[in-house]
């Protein structure tokens, strides 16, 4: 079993950046086209205008998939690896609505007012405290957003698991964030990433109401 600090993960995708640089590999996807499945999913749970927290942005794909599918809202990317974003600074320069910044969840606060926060694939690795860190996340993503958190993460209805990896069952946090957070909540359980997969993650939305 193979789990990391928070300084441990941040080395790790830094050496990955180094080796891959402006790539899907260096964020640890398997392919743009499986990211674009995700994105997809974020996409069709907001409104094209909305004003959006891409936590965990990475170099800024997600961004670059909204863009070219119709949204025009507002867009605020953070991510803990200081090249990441320098990299979606230098990419993105010309767009007056986005702006990215360097953010640590074990130390920052979100910044207030955006419509929703979208996490897409934050809570994939092994490291010392996954539940500490998802509930964490969640939970400041939940107080500074408007109308929705949204967020992925790997299933444990799943035929084989990585030891490497950490997987949710969706049920318990359901539950979990039912009772403590919002009875608003959409799961959704049924998409593959690839041709003839399995669905092995779900995606899960966090309102605040009914009118998001």
């Amino acid at each position: 079993m193979t789990t990391k600090t928070n300084n441990a993960l941040k080395a790790y995708y830094q050496l990955l950046y180094k080796e891959y640089g402006d790539s899907h590999k260096s964020v640890q996807h398997v392919s743009k086209e499986s990211q674009n499945v995700r994105f997809a999913i974020f996409l069709s749970m907001i409104a094209s205008n909305s004003r959006v927290i891409d936590l965990g942005c990475g170099l800024g794909d997600m961004l670059l998939y909204l863009r070219e599918n119709g949204f025009t809202g507002e867009y605020l990317g953070y991510d803990f690896v200081p090249e990441f974003i320098d990299s979606a600074k230098s990419k993105f320069a010309n767009d007056g609505k986005a702006a990215f910044a360097v953010f640590d969840i074990y130390q920052n606060e979100l910044a207030r007012h955006y419509d929703h926060v979208l996490i897409s694939g934050v809570f994939n690795n092994k490291m010392n405290d996954n539940a500490g860190f998802m509930n964490l996340a969640i939970a400041k993503s939940f107080s500074s957003c408007k109308k929705s958190v949204i967020f992925n993460a790997l299933s444990t209805y799943v035929e084989f698991e990585d030891t490497s990896l950490f997987y949710v069952n969706p049920m318990s946090v359901f539950d979990e964030y039912k009772r403590n957070l919002t009875p608003y909540i959409h799961l959704k359980h049924d998409y593959v990433t690839k041709p003839n997969g399995f669905p092995y993650e779900f995606t899960m939305q966090l309102s605040k109401g009914v009118d998001v």
